[in-house]
Formats: C-alpha cells, sequence, structure tokens
C-alpha cells in the first residue's frame, strides 16, 4: 500500500482544514453512485482480507453496529467501525478497538486518498468512506464493521464486498433518492445482499422486493420472525433463539427500549452466520450488549429534571422514541427542545410525538437543510399544538429555556436531529 502524503505535503495541516476542503470538492452533497469510489478504491488498493459486515437499514443502524462492535471486543477481536453522521467530532465515525482515531490518523488517510484520486470527483462521505477502509486495511483487522450511509445499492460503502450483509428496517426516509414506497427503498437497502453470502433482515414486515432481491442474487437470507427471535422471560431476562440453533438467556440490553431486542437479535443473527470465521462465547454476547452504548439514542443525563437525548428524525424512530417516553413515570411535563431538518418528515413527526409532549420549545438549525423556527411552528399550528409551544432562534436558546423553567419532575426532552443533539450536548459540556 502506498504511504500517505504527509500533512505538509497537502498543503492541509489540520482535520478541521481537512473537512473544510471536503465539503467543497464535489458539486453534490450527495450523490449516489459507485463509479468514481470504485475507481480510488482500486487505485489505493484496497482490498480488505478481513471479513466486512455491512449494516444497512431506515433506523436501528447504529444501535446494531455499536453491539455487534462491543460483542467482537469482548470476545477479543481485532475490531474497526464506521459510522456516520457524528454528533461532536468527526473522528467518532472511524474507530479501531474501541478508540476514535486520532486527528492526525485521519489526516494521513485523507492525504492517501487525495494523492489517489488525481482528478476524480468524491462527496465528503465517499471520501471518508475510502479513509476509514484505508486506516482499517492499515491496522491488521480481524473484522470490520461498516454502516451504511444512505440506501444501500448505491452508496459508497457497497463499494466493498461484505461477508454478512445487515438489513436493520425498512421505512420512509431520503425519499427523494430511494423512493416512495416501502418496495422501492427496501430494494435499495437490499442492494447490499451478495451472492452466496449470508443476509440478515431485522424487519418483520418485510417489503416483497427484498425477498425477491435476496431470491434472485442467491444471497443467504435470514429473517426475524422465521429464521431467529426473542421473546421475554422475566422482566430483567430475555431469550434469542434462531432456527440454526442458537438458543440464549441474556440480560437485557444496555440501549433502552424493548424494540432493542429486535435489534440486538439481528445483531446475534449476523454473528451466528459468521460464527466459523468469529466466534463468540455466551459471555461475550453478555458483556458486548451490556456495554454497548449509542449517545444519542435516548440517552438519559443524571440529575434533575431528567435531561433525554434522542436523535429520533423520522416517524419510525419517533415511535421508538414515544415508546420509551410511555415506559418511564409519568412525573411532571414533558418539555420538548424541537428543531429539525426541513427535508424530513416534520409533520409525520410531530403526529407520532404529540401525546407524549406537553410543550413543545421549538428552534432553528443553523444549516442550509435546516428548518426555521417559524416553519415548525406552522406545522404545530396545523396540529393544534401552537397554544403550546414557544419558538427560538437557536437550539441553544431554547436548551437554556427548558432548563431554567423546567421543574425538577419534568422531562427535558432534546429531540428532531443529530444537530439538535449536538448543540445540545455541546452546551451541556459547557455550561452543565
Amino acid at each position: 500500500m502506498n504511504s500517505a502524503l504527509s500533512t505538509q505535503d497537502s498543503g492541509l495541516n489540520s482535520l478541521a482544514e481537512w473537512l473544510g476542503y471536503l465539503e467543497q470538492l464535489h458539486p453534490k452533497t450527495i450523490d449516489l453512485s459507485l463509479d468514481r469510489v470504485a475507481e480510488v478504491k482500486q487505485r489505493l488498493n484496497l482490498s480488505p482480507s478481513f471479513p466486512i459486515i455491512t449494516v444497512a437499514g431506515t433506523n436501528g443502524k447504529g444501535s446494531v453496529c455499536t453491539m455487534l462492535e462491543a460483542v467482537l471486543l469482548a470476545a477479543g477481536y481485532r475490531v474497526g467501525l464506521y459510522t456516520s453522521p457524528h454528533l461532536l467530532r468527526y473522528n467518532e465515525r472511524v474507530r479501531i478497538n474501541g478508540e476514535e482515531v486520532s486527528d492526525d490518523a485521519m489526516c494521513a488517510a485523507f492525504a492517501a486518498v487525495e494523492q489517489a484520486r488525481g482528478d476524480v470527483s468524491l462527496t465528503y462521505f465517499e471520501f471518508g468512506t475510502l479513509a476509514a477502509v484505508w486506516l482499517f486495511a492499515c491496522a491488521g483487522l480481524d473484522v470490520a464493521i461498516l454502516e451504511v450511509g444512505l440506501g444501500g445499492r448505491l452508496d459508497a460503502v457497497n463499494a466493498f464486498d461484505t461477508d454478512c450483509a445487515v438489513l436493520t428496517s425498512v421505512d420512509f426516509d431520503h425519499m427523494e433518492y430511494l423512493g416512495d414506497s416501502r418496495l422501492a427503498i427496501g430494494y435499495e437497502k437490499a442492494g447490499i445482499f451478495r451472492a452466496g453470502k449470508p443476509a440478515v433482515c431485522g424487519e418483520f414486515d418485510v417489503p416483497y422486493s427484498v425477498l425477491a432481491h435476496a431470491e434472485k442474487i442467491g444471497a443467504n437470507l435470514r429473517r426475524i420472525g422465521p429464521d431467529f427471535g426473542y421473546d421475554g422471560l422475566e422482566p430483567n431476562q430475555w431469550r434469542f433463539t434462531s432456527s440454526d440453533g442458537l438458543r440464549l438467556s441474556l440480560p437485557y440490553p444496555a440501549l433502552r427500549g424493548d424494540y432493542q431486542l429486535g435489534n440486538a437479535s439481528t445483531c446475534l443473527a449476523a454473528l451466528e452466520q459468521l460464527r466459523a470465521r468469529l466466534p463468540v462465547a455466551h459471555d461475550d454476547i453478555r458483556r458486548g450488549l451490556l456495554e454497548a452504548v449509542v449517545p444519542g439514542r435516548f440517552q438519559v443525563l443524571p440529575g434533575r429534571p431528567q435531561r433525554i437525548f434522542d436523535v429520533a428524525h423520522n416517524p419510525h424512530a419517533a415511535r421508538a422514541l414515544a415508546e420509551n417516553l410511555r415506559a418511564m413515570p409519568p412525573t411532571g411535563k414533558v418539555i420538548a427542545v424541537f428543531a429539525m431538518l426541513r427535508d424530513k418528515d416534520i409533520a409525520g413527526v410531530v403526529r407520532v410525538m404529540k401525546e407524549q409532549v406537553d410543550l413543545w420549545w421549538v428552534a432553528g438549525i443553523g444549516q442550509p437543510r435546516g428548518a426555521s423556527a417559524d416553519e415548525l411552528m406552522r406545522v404545530l399550528e396545523q396540529e393544534d399544538l401552537a397554544q403550546r409551544a414557544e419558538s427560538f432562534p437557536t437550539v441553544a436558546e431554547a436548551y437554556r429555556h427548558a432548563c431554567a423553567k423546567a421543574a425538577e419532575d419534568d422531562k427535558i426532552l432534546v429531540f428532531g436531529s443529530f444537530y439538535t443533539v449536538a448543540e445540545a450536548m455541546i452546551l451541556t459540556a459547557v455550561e452543565g
């Protein structure tokens, strides 16, 4: 493998400079195609010898990826994890052995991709995907877990052949790119399947397009329900069962919500398909599921009033959030600090959450795609919720107001996008 350019040779001296450069490199933020990334992959001679687990889905990807990583780390393997987007630092996207890579390592990887790409234009995500796999190839991994950014079939991650494809869920999101039906969206996500390789699906209501594509290419499909699943035994224990023979009694995962049992089952089904190459013991599974934590996914901060951060940004994720709120003791009011991107189903999310939220404190997001507070207020007016709402220019102002006004028994819920949660997290770190 060719060594990377130094940051001095590239003219870029920090990770922040590199990220600014990548944002300007390609004319489109999203440009679904495998041609460009496949060309640069070949120039980099990126042909990993370690097994790859590719994870796609509308929701649940982050949870399943983190569970896979935690169990495999508990079993003693050298594990690489690539996820997106990040909350606070770009380095969150690339982890090796459970640790975020350093700025210097990330810059070296970007320099390697820059040197190899020549005149090939890459999107921010494509560039980052190639850099992550370059780092993994340098690290001598036993296994890498790659989270799909958008869809599957034409996502940059799909330039790398998978040894086990995981599809967590199929629902409505990114419809301008993936289609306006579950059939179309399912087909795009099933594009990560490979002939003769295992494909694990954690969606109970599987669109026919997923089944048809798996059959057409000869993927070895395993589905939650017919082929694997779970049930609760008692308040602190659940059971995983598989038609391939695995039977396990386990403590509930650290990640909150009964729906996380579906994610945990999907994780275990994938590991079962790879057991010949990556065997894991019962104790590894127990430890991994108890240690797997995803920041910003129903993250409850210590102290009172309770503060809950959740990146839920589509109706499917909002339903899971609402379920978690219903399971909590019904004390005080729920005050929502709410901000979303304009191209998301804002009305759909509000309709799901309207019975769980007492007060809506809406804010704008300072991004080109961000909805303004006025736009959110118009949606709340349409849902007859304006009398329970106030607007603020920024998430930080809404969050400060919530922290100042909430009673001890209230809950402050910050949700609607990664940007929303990230802004509140930064403020919490600075101001407490």
